[in-house]
């Protein structure tokens, strides 16, 4: 959307995860080289800087970058050039850097990972992208987004996701972030065997981590209130799910009395 919404918008975009590129490739895939720089170096290449010329470059995960390869992308940034490797010559270049990681650069300049000049010629306009887990409700629009784009790339016809499945993607606490969510889609898209994904598509994981009887019992908890606090709320929620919500009827399969069920539901803040 940044580049989309911007004057560069008819220029290319192009983006690169600067950690899933070995270090001693990166600097030919950002700044490009000339025949015979090394080894293997059997032709010119356009490093990705020319590539986006006029555009946007989207330097993803940019917290990884090699010391060496800071200075240089410090020096593009100071004087608008780039340098081949095996040139000796310096080309222009008019690129819109945007840049993204999930370490935190404050920390990374101050314990000295990461060079101080860079980071603020970086951090012009920051974006503060929040956790998913904080945003639980982007994502479904996000797995309709994955699933129309997996289907477009892997020529699949997958509709979509059934409730069960949603419900464990809701709940689990997504570490990985956004990343982590399209990566567990297409594997899912790739393990589903009909049209709509399920939690048995779903990496065991996820199950895993949504099921708080599991969670509670593998965290070596010992107190026997909270862990039967975590089981109760456990049963009254199934019980009402499965009940539609009816709480008479939720009262009599959990042989409580329909005044215990209302007191414990306001207790636990089951909605």
């Amino acid at each position: 959307a940044l580049h989309r919404l911007s004057p560069r918008k008819t220029g290319t975009f192009v983006a690169v995860n600067c950690g899933a590129i070995p270090d001693t490739l990166l600097e030919s895939e950002l700044f490009g080289h000339k025949k015979g720089a090394f080894t293997d170096a059997t032709s010119d290449k356009r490093g990705l800087f020319e590539e986006a010329n006029g555009g946007t470059l989207f330097l993803d995960e940019v917290g990884e970058l090699p010391a060496a390869l800071q200075v240089k992308l410090l020096r593009v940034l100071q004087e608008d050039t780039i340098r081949k490797l095996g040139d000796t010559r310096d080309t222009k270049t008019d690129v819109r850097i945007v840049a993204a990681t999930v370490r935190d650069l404050h920390r990374e300049v101050g314990e000295g990972r990461f060079r101080e000049d860079l980071f603020y010629r970086l951090n012009v306009l920051p974006v503060h992208l929040p956790a998913l887990r904080t945003r639980r409700e982007d994502i479904p629009p996000l797995v309709d987004h994955f699933v129309a784009r997996t289907n477009k790339r892997l020529g699949t016809s997958i509709a979509g996701i059934d409730a069960d499945a949603m419900k464990v993607l809701y709940e689990y606490a997504w570490p990985g972030n956004v990343r982590e969510l399209e990566n567990t889609i297409e594997r899912a898209m790739v393990l589903c065997e009909g049209d709509t994904i399920r939690v048995a598509d779903l990496p065991e994981k996820l199950s895993e981590a949504s099921d708080p009887i599991r969670m509670t019992l593998q965290s070596g908890e010992l107190s026997i209130k909270k862990t039967t606090r975590v089981i109760e709320e456990v049963l009254i929620r199934r019980a009402l799910q499965r009940t539609g919500g009816n709480r008479t009827r939720a009262a009599e399969i959990l042989e409580l009395s329909h005044r215990a069920l209302l007191y414990k539901i306001k207790d636990y803040g089951i909605a």
